[in-house]
């Protein structure tokens, strides 16, 4: 699913004041990446990142005062193209003339801001990769437990929702219900949240949709989670076999990382809630290095071993 950054959603995240350019306010923005067009200053546009958005600090307009007119008023017409999202202008600084007409002329919005060059652009680099970040969308359950994302997943009906609120009532966060969207915000790392709709929601059959923030309190909910395990709930099946030791760990690519996946098979008398509490607690055991299922193995190996001589 393709995310959508528009230059107007930057004003209002930075409060950025519009110079000129108005009209191109909803003009997209693509790509995370900044341009701090120097050497287009200096006349070089063979390879000018034109789709970005364009930042213009002390050292770029100080060495716009040093050209002729001529120079300067070509130089900064160029830098605004049908492709390009906008020119922020930092610390406060005053806007050449040449590039407010440009501007006008073109609709591409200059925007002014008051902070620094190297700040600002951080600061922006981190919104628009997060807003930019590739995202999906999966039917289930996101709960925070002891600091672990687990994502609940399984066919409708198979109990992903009572689960999770039994989890609530033990002490543990709820993210999403139903609907959790999932973004790649870095090389494997993904983050789950709620659509702002369902927030807070949780729906369970025959009692309908609950408040979780308002009945159990703002500390039973959370906006977004890392997804560090995936639970997959599946009907007991009789002949199939399931992994008793633990050794095996199954993988679910999301998007582009892989996440550790358990299946759990549900009948009557097993306690879901208190199994994926578990889970998560073991998950981070192992994450610390320690495995109990291979220091089993291991012990049994032994065993068999010194009984063999």
């Amino acid at each position: 699913m393709a995310a959508k950054v528009l230059i107007k959603d930057v004003i209002e995240e930075f409060d950025l004041e519009i110079v000129s350019g108005e009209e191109g306010i909803n003009r997209p923005i693509t790509v995370s990446d900044i341009s701090r067009p120097g050497l287009e200053m200096a006349g070089y546009f063979n390879y000018y990142p034109a789709e970005r958005v364009q930042l213009l600090g002390k050292t770029e307009l100080s060495f716009a005062e040093r050209l002729s007119d001529e120079d300067r008023a070509n130089r900064l017409t160029k830098l605004c193209s049908d492709t390009t999202p906008g020119i922020i202008i930092t610390r406060n600084m005053e806007v050449p003339p040449q590039l407010i007409e440009a501007s006008e002329e073109l609709a591409v919005p200059v925007l002014r801001s008051k902070h620094k060059t190297s700040l600002f652009s951080s600061r922006l680099t981190n919104f628009l990769e997060r807003k930019l970040a590739p995202t999906t969308a999966v039917h289930g359950v996101l709960v925070d437990i002891y600091g672990v994302g687990v994502l609940i997943t399984g066919k409708s009906g198979v109990g992903k929702s009572e689960t999770a609120l039994e989890l609530v009532k033990r002490g543990h966060r709820l993210v999403a219900d139903d609907c959790v969207e999932i973004r790649q915000e870095d090389e494997n790392l993904i983050v789950g949240s709620s659509p702002e709709l369902i927030e807070h929601l949780l729906e369970i059959r025959g009692l309908g949709i609950i408040n979780v923030m308002t009945l159990f309190g703002a500390g039973a909910v959370r906006t977004h989670k890392k997804i560090s395990l995936v639970m997959s709930l599946e009907l007991w099946e009789q002949n199939k076999q399931y992994d008793r030791l633990g050794l095996d760990e199954e993988k679910m690519k999301i998007i582009d990382t892989e996440v550790t996946k358990l299946t759990i098979p549900v009948r009557p008398g097993r306690n879901l809630a208190v199994i994926i509490e578990v889970a998560a607690m073991n998950f981070r055991l192992k994450r610390m290095g320690v495995n109990a299922a291979e220091q089993f193995t291991n012990k049994l190996n032994n065993v068999i071993s010194d009984d063999k001589n």
